[in-house]
Order: structure tokens, then sequence, then C-alpha cells
């Protein structure tokens, strides 16, 4: 069974070996660790048989989430992990006093966009040339 629980430094140890061959990273392990660090930051990880298969997470600025990273290791994807996670999210930023959420998006990422807008998100704009492999960032935004 999925289990979601509030990421610690020690999950961190866990999988920053396997952040580059198992994950799709955006950020290298180090960013990631920093960000942890941060008071303003909550991270999630999912876990299915003591094994870390993906993690989430925002940072608060003022009123604002900013949705940083939802993460499923290749080997777990097309499992609903992923929505999982998101939901768990997004019921913890309902739970504070945060106002708008925002994340970015490969805009040729049409699972997540088709996800996110199920969630109430909508298109703000886009980022050119956000990616490492220079594709675009489609920005999408929630009012709660």
């Amino acid at each position: 069974m999925l289990e979601i629980r509030k990421m610690n430094l020690e999950d961190f140890d866990q999988i920053k070996k396997s952040l580059e061959t198992d994950f799709d990273n955006f950020w290298s392990p180090s960013v990631l660790e920093m960000s942890l660090k941060y008071e303003d930051s909550f991270y999630l990880v999912a876990i299915l048989d003591n094994e870390i298969v993906g993690f989430a997470g925002y940072r608060v600025i003022l009123d604002t989430a900013d949705i940083e990273n939802i993460v499923v290791k290749k080997s777990f994807r097309n499992k609903n992990i992923g929505t999982k996670l998101f939901e768990a999210l997004i019921e913890s930023i309902e739970n504070s006093k945060i106002k708008i959420i925002n994340l970015e998006v490969n805009q040729e990422n049409t699972v997540a966009i088709k996800l996110y807008k199920n969630f109430g998100f909508k298109e703000q704009g886009i980022r050119k040339n956000y990616y490492k492999n220079h594709t675009n960032a489609l920005l999408m935004q929630k009012n709660l």
C-alpha cells in the first residue's frame, strides 16, 4: 500500500544517489537538499514496500505556494503515484493560509497538464527554454 508522508533529510540521503538515474531530475541533488532545509519548504515522499518511489514539494512565498517538484521513479510511473502525491500537496496547501498556487510544467507533458487542469489550474504564460533540453515551460496557477 502506498504511504505518503513528510520528507526528511534521512529520506533525501536514501534517494540522493539515484536522483540522476532513477528520476528525471530537474535539479541537482545539492539544490534539492538545500531546499529541504528551508523553513518555507514542504516536501512529501511516496513510499511503496519500504522504498521511496516519488517525492513532491512546494515553497511558500508570502501567500503563494510555488510547486517545485513532483517526481516519480521511472520504474513506478503510470501507477497513479504522481496523482496521489499531487493530491496530498494540494491538501496541505489548502489547509494553510495560502491563496495562490503556481507551477511550471514542460509544455510537451500533456498528461501532467491535463492533471493540473483537472485540479483547477489555469494556463498563465510560457517560460521559453526553461528546461535543460531547451523545451518551454507552461506557467499554471490556481487561486484558492
